[in-house]
Order: C-alpha cells, then sequence, then structure tokens
C-alpha cells in the first residue's frame, strides 16, 4: 500500500468533512434567518448540493476507482443517465425504508423525502462515483474481504456509520423532552450527518492503524 494513496484519502475526506460544516454557516450570510434548525429544509438542500457537487468534483479529480472507463461518448452518456435512475431510485428506496420505520406516511413527504435524498448523498452518491452503476461491484465491496482499494475500504466505513448515524438519531424522537431538535427529521439528517463526519475521519484512521493487515486482490 502506497503512502501516497493514503494521504490522498487523508485529503479527500478531510475536504468533504470540513465541507458540511460550512454548509450551516456560510449560507446564513446570504440568506436571513437561516439555522440548521430553524430552517431545516433549506440547510437539507443546501447541504445535498455541496456534499454532492464536492463528491462528484472530488471522483473526477482523483480518480479512486480502478476500472478502466471507456472512452466513448454514447458510453459515457449512458453511465451518466444510469447514475441518475440509480441515484433517484435509492431516494425512492430510502424514503419507503423511513416510513416502514415509522416517519409519517402523509404528513411530512416533502421533509421525510429530503432526508431521504441526503442519505442517498451521503451513500448511494459515493457508490455510484466510485463503482459506477455495477450493482455487482456494490455488492463485492460491501461483502466481507471485498474492498480492492483503500478508497473501497474508506466507501466501507462512510456508508455504514452514515446509516447507523440516522438510525441513533431516531432514539430522542419520542421522549418527552420538547426539544426543538425532536422535530421530524432533525434529529435523524443531524445523527446521517454526523456519522458521515465521522466515517470520514475514521477510515483514514482504521486504514492507517490496520495497513500492514490490510492486502489487497484485484477483481
Amino acid at each position: 500500500m502506497r503512502d501516497t494513496e493514503v494521504r490522498r484519502l487523508w485529503a479527500a475526506n478531510l475536504l468533504r468533512a470540513a465541507a458540511v460544516p460550512l454548509t450551516a454557516v456560510v449560507p446564513a450570510f446570504f440568506m436571513d434567518g437561516f439555522t440548521v434548525l430553524g430552517t431545516h429544509l433549506a440547510w437539507l438542500c443546501v447541504c445535498v448540493l455541496c456534499v454532492g457537487t464536492l463528491n462528484v468534483g472530488l471522483c473526477l479529480a482523483l480518480k479512486p476507482s480502478l476500472p478502466p472507463k471507456r472512452s466513448s461518448v454514447a458510453n459515457k452518456i449512458s453511465r451518466f443517465l444510469k447514475c441518475c435512475i440509480y441515484f433517484f431510485m435509492s431516494c425512492i428506496l430510502f424514503h419507503a425504508i423511513i416510513v416502514l420505520y415509522g416517519a409519517p406516511l402523509i404528513e411530512s413527504v416533502t421533509e421525510t423525502f429530503l432526508f431521504a435524498v441526503l442519505l442517498s448523498t451521503f451513500t448511494t452518491l459515493q457508490c455510484l462515483c466510485m463503482l459506477g452503476p455495477n450493482i455487482q461491484a456494490w455488492i463485492r465491496v460491501f461483502s466481507k474481504n471485498g474492498a480492492t482499494s483503500i478508497w473501497e475500504n474508506s466507501l466501507q466505513i462512510t456508508t455504514t456509520c452514515s446509516i447507523l448515524g440516522a438510525w441513533f438519531g431516531a432514539f430522542p424522537i419520542p421522549l418527552d423532552w420538547d426539544r426543538p431538535w425532536q422535530v421530524w427529521p432533525i434529529s435523524c439528517s443531524l445523527g446521517a450527518t454526523f456519522g458521515y463526519v465521522a466515517g470520514l475521519i475514521i477510515a483514514p484512521l482504521w486504514i492507517h492503524w490496520n495497513q500492514k493487515q490490510l492486502t489487497y486482490k484485484s477483481r
């Protein structure tokens, strides 16, 4: 494992992590009354847009994916359209799962869907940027010992932390504390965001500590 690749991962993940708190601070200079709690839906839109754009930009700049890509324009257009379809399907799937876990079915549809979009941005979009619309590659990466690079290890960790963060964020909602951040889906989206940022920091640390044990086989 090359130290250069680990440093690139550190730089990319720290940049992603730093972008998240900026989405809560910078818009306040341009939007009156903007706060994460007070205008939560607006913050969700800003966070999705900024994190998604940054992830795509870093993927194009660093090119962490190993499989060679065809250079034809038709193939790139087809790949892009498939990624858009997969991302939309991911939003619908997350929305359905969230409802099955107890979110309001009819009320707060916009809030639930934007939360699903946020989760898709933290998880599915990263998979699309790194692995493309290849379900077999997704299954391989998230299977035991399926990662073939440190980038795929980082993808495993950040995705898992994001979902776990959203799940833990649901715990305070039914408690009788009457806090503003208990309104749906504030605590869940904040939990997912904290989990995502934590995963970005944990991933390079875990890879550094286990560097000698990590051996990758090409597939």
